[in-house]
């Protein structure tokens, strides 16, 4: 059986209502697909996608950003994002040495797109985590059919979470981490977020930390993560960059403190159409969302991953009864 989401165990966080699958997918439009990889006793590994919409991105870009809060890291594609302000194609999420290989076979994909045949330039926006304790990761196992099927498997509706994609292999606190992902209403405007967690610190969960057991050790300091936010508001690259400055809010309320070893990356983009964008002000409502909905993404990514062995190591899962006990006692669960 499915282990439980945040909210299934009665765990609400802030106060802003969710959107109808509480997903990155509610923004409409947004498509989210997986590729995962668990072969033999070392191959622990995948990728993950996330359109914006399924048309030829490279024709009708979509306005984005990328906020780095510390750069450990491999963002494939942000210099040009943060340049003119577009992303031209999906955004893919992987395996650290896996970067650049998938960031090649996106390109192959979009060369099949009718329209791109006289394209001379590409620009693929890959991020990654380092799956390396429990994946072979210097196998880079994920290449053309793995990158063209999250691509083709892509759906809208409910997100498969845990450990799926580029979060099979991942470790967040000390336990299995991996893929999750949350969404705000505000107005009548969505904010859905999507995660892959794969850091350290002190898990802390709405304010109360959650102790590991004497006899597991000690959670790593350093890891990194990936924050996808997507919207629906008619937003520029310039307030883009500032919604994704805040999911290191939401981070930093789950017990990261962004180590040295550390790559904290946001990449935000808009699916509006709309001329007129919101002013500054309007704007400032749509952080509370980022945040609420970046913290909520973690819990998820966290409760939902299980055990995994590779490599000859296990990382168990977070123990759900526990915490909801500890949660209990500090009220934040009835």
């Amino acid at each position: 059986m499915a282990r439980p989401r945040a909210r299934e165990l009665g765990i609400v966080v802030g106060i802003l209502p969710t959107g109808k699958f509480n997903a990155i997918t509610d923004v409409s439009g947004v498509k989210v697909g997986h590729t995962t990889l668990r072969r033999g006793e070392k191959i622990r590994t995948g990728v993950t996608a996330i359109l914006p919409h399924d048309g030829n991105l490279f024709r009708e870009k979509v306005p984005g950003a990328v906020f780095i809060g510390n750069a450990f890291g491999k963002l494939a594609g942000s210099t040009q994002v943060n340049e003119l302000g577009e992303i031209e194609t999906p955004i893919f999420l992987t395996s650290t040495l896996n970067t650049f290989r998938v960031a090649d076979c996106l390109i192959d994909y979009m060369l099949t797109l009718d329209g791109n045949h006289d394209v001379r330039s590409i620009n693929p926006l890959v991020g990654e985590t380092n799956d390396g304790v429990l994946n072979d990761i210097q196998g880079r196992y994920s290449g053309h059919d793995e990158v063209f099927g999250a691509i083709q498997g892509a759906k809208s509706g409910e997100v498969e979470e845990g450990s799926v994609g580029a979060g099979t292999g991942t470790i967040a606190f000390g336990w299995k981490g991996g893929i999750g992902t949350s969404s705000r209403k505000v107005g009548d405007y969505t904010v859905g977020v999507l995660v892959q967690s794969n850091f350290g610190g002190r898990l802390t969960i709405c304010g109360v930390p959650i102790e590991r057991s004497r006899s597991a050790p000690p959670a790593a300091v350093d890891g990194s993560i990936m924050m996808i936010v997507a919207t629906d508001a008619p937003v520029d690259h310039r307030n883009l960059e500032r919604m994704g400055a805040r999911t290191m809010m939401g981070l930093g309320r789950t017990g990261s403190a962004g180590s040295n070893g550390s790559g904290d990356y946001a990449i935000a983009f808009t699916t509006s159409r709309e001329l007129k964008l919101l002013s500054n002000d309007a704007v400032s409502a749509l952080f509370p969302a980022v945040i609420e909905a970046t913290e909520e993404a973690i819990y998820n990514s966290l409760f939902r991953a299980e055990t995994t062995t590779g490599n000859g190591i296990t990382i168990n899962a977070l123990p759900i009864e526990s915490t909801v006990e500890t949660l209990k006692r500090h009220g934040v669960v009835r």
